[in-house]
């Protein structure tokens, strides 16, 4: 078993690249796979490219050719709880795809990934990941302090702070208030990204533990493409740092993983 993280672009792929042990790398669907070690964990890193799509095809292989659990999403969001500011991180403990649902009356009503209310009705909405996963990533993070922002970012000596939340993805770079206020107020929202959710989806159809970690690069507003622009580098630093730090949880996760499968493979 192994560790899989993705990352989107590369600013938020870099710090990581860096830091890889590598052993090999393999090519698949035009993407490169690398495998090497992090601080001693085995892992799987990848740069997917922005979108849903692209994010689950890549989890897909994750999962089925390379056996990573968990899989772990490193990267960076847009923020739309007015609570956090730049430079702040919301780790999902839900994840919703905010672009999926039914059109009716010119309005869309966000409906879970893969159903509709008159066919295939649910009262779910999002996906989770693994409680004991979550626990375990808590307990890591209790204390934890990441670095305050340079001034080029607007730091002002504070630490960012780490939050858990909802976190929505769709296919859209939000650059629009009344968009960032209506995702925070009608779904809870606290950060909005491209990815996280659609990894969310593959991950549990392929019964492995997931996680996403987003450090706040703009705030999906009127301002959104410069800010992003400006900050994305130093910030995406914040999800990478997180990662690192978690390596002996999602470690022990892997491990376990790695056990269960060997048992049942024993089993007559």
């Amino acid at each position: 078993m192994t560790v899989g993280i993705i990352c989107a672009i590369p600013e938020e792929l870099d710090d990581l690249r860096q830091r890889l042990v590598l052993r090999g790398e393999e090519l698949r669907a035009g993407l490169a796979f690398l495998e090497g070690a992090l601080l001693g964990v085995p892992v799987v890193l990848v740069g997917a490219g922005i979108g849903k799509v692209n994010a689950a095809v890549t989890a897909t292989l994750l999962a089925d050719r390379f056996g990573c659990d968990p899989i772990v999403f490193s990267g960076v969001a847009g923020g739309l709880d007015p609570a956090l500011g730049i430079g702040d991180v919301v780790i999902a403990e839900r994840a919703v795809q905010h672009d999926a649902g039914v059109m009716e009356e010119g309005r869309l009503r966000v409906y879970q990934a893969g159903h509709v209310p008159f066919f295939n009705p649910t009262d779910r909405l999002g996906f989770t990941p693994p409680a004991p996963l979550l626990a375990r990533v808590r307990e890591r993070l209790a204390g934890f302090r990441l670095p305050p922002l340079s001034s080029h970012a607007g730091g002002t000596g504070k630490a960012p702070r780490i939050v858990f939340g909802t976190v929505l993805s769709g296919d859209q770079f939000i650059g629009c208030e009344a968009t960032r206020e209506r995702l925070f107020r009608e779904l809870g929202g606290q950060a909005v990204e491209m990815e996280g959710a659609a990894i969310a989806q593959t991950a549990e159809r392929f019964g492995v533990g997931w996680l996403n970690v987003r450090a706040l690069s703009d705030l999906a507003g009127r301002t959104s493409r410069f800010d992003f622009a400006a900050f994305v580098s130093e910030v995406a630093r914040h999800s990478a740092a997180i990662l690192l730090h978690l390596l002996p949880v999602l470690d022990a996760v892997r491990e376990s993983g790695a056990r269960s499968r060997a048992g049942a493979a024993r089993t007559p």
